[in-house]
């Protein structure tokens, strides 16, 4: 089965994804309309698992909702939560109900989010998680024994920071990534375009895998502010937090700000992939700022 992502990255396209957060609760009717707002307008849209260590609906459950519902998901897989048997029973539990595109991850630590007492396991890590999946679709399992009932058809991607300081960490874990079978990166929040630059020209062009540039809609200054001190590798600058408080409308400066960086991502990187806390409707306005149109279908995976 080859996915609207798997189609576009296939085709070197430019490739849009965005980001949506799970319900707290058993309603899925909030994500499921935003979602579907973005549906014609980017070619995959994650789900995330346990984001800053919050605790919300299985990613594996609301990405089945979102297929069902004609939305080609990213089900994203964090090893904090799980050990390695629950990480491949839910990774064997999404191929069998339809999911393929996976972003794999380490996970936020614990102590960041809404639930500080729990016990994080961290059986894995990402990059040995990538390894997993790579053989779970070859057909063996984590102890290298061939599964009966057969192998998966996962299509996993990882994530990066270019905003590290340091450019050997980035550079082998990049590399790590790409050999345990990383097919495309998303990457954290971007705020210093030369750093990005400097990394696409560095580390990502001795790489035949795409990279999009994370891309998040800042909806105030003090919105900001609590990112910066509150999300992990956060780096938001000074000078754009001053530019929010200035706006006479910070919400419509974020904005105008997003679709810049849309821009400027286009001439660096091969994506952009969309964060909008809560005003994911927003995006495809973003997008039209930024002047990014794609033609998709509309469904969501071709066999």
């Amino acid at each position: 089965m080859t996915t609207r992502l798997r189609r576009a990255i296939e085709n070197r396209d430019f490739v849009v994804t965005a980001e949506v957060a799970p319900p707290k609760g058993g309603d899925p009717t909030k994500m499921l309309r935003m979602a579907k707002l973005l549906g014609d307008r980017v070619h995959g849209v994650n789900v995330t698992d346990g984001s800053r260590a919050v605790m919300r609906m299985s990613s594996i459950a609301a990405s089945t909702l979102l297929l069902q519902n004609g939305i080609d998901p990213i089900f994203q897989v964090a090893c904090r939560d799980r050990n390695v048997i629950g990480l491949q029973a839910d990774l064997m539990g999404a191929h069998a109900l339809g999911l393929r595109n996976v972003l794999a991850l380490t996970g936020d630590p614990v102590k960041a989010g809404d639930h500080p007492k729990a016990k994080a396991v961290f059986d894995l890590e990402s990059v040995r998680l990538l390894k997993l999946i790579t053989k779970l679709n070859n057909g063996q399992d984590f102890n290298d024994k061939k599964m009966p009932d057969g192998p998966l058809d996962l299509f996993p991607g990882g994530a990066v920071d270019p905003q590290l300081k340091s450019w050997y960490t980035i550079e082998s874990r990049f590399a790590r990534k790409v050999e345990a079978g990383a097919q495309f990166f998303q990457s954290q929040m971007i705020t210093d375009f030369q750093r990005l630059e400097e990394f696409m020209n560095r580390v990502a062009s001795q790489y035949d895998v795409p990279v999009f540039a994370g891309i998040f809609l800042l909806k105030s200054a003090k919105n900001a502010q609590f990112i910066n001190r509150c999300v992990p590798g956060a780096q938001i600058p000074d000078a754009i937090i001053e530019r929010l408080a200035q706006a006479e409308n910070p919400l419509e400066e974020g904005l105008k700000i997003a679709a810049e960086q849309v821009k400027i991502a286009k001439n660096l990187c091969h994506g952009v992939h969309m964060m909008a806390v809560k005003k994911e409707d927003l995006i495809p306005q973003i997008l039209d700022l930024a002047d990014v149109s794609i033609q998709i279908s509309t469904a969501p995976a071709l066999v």
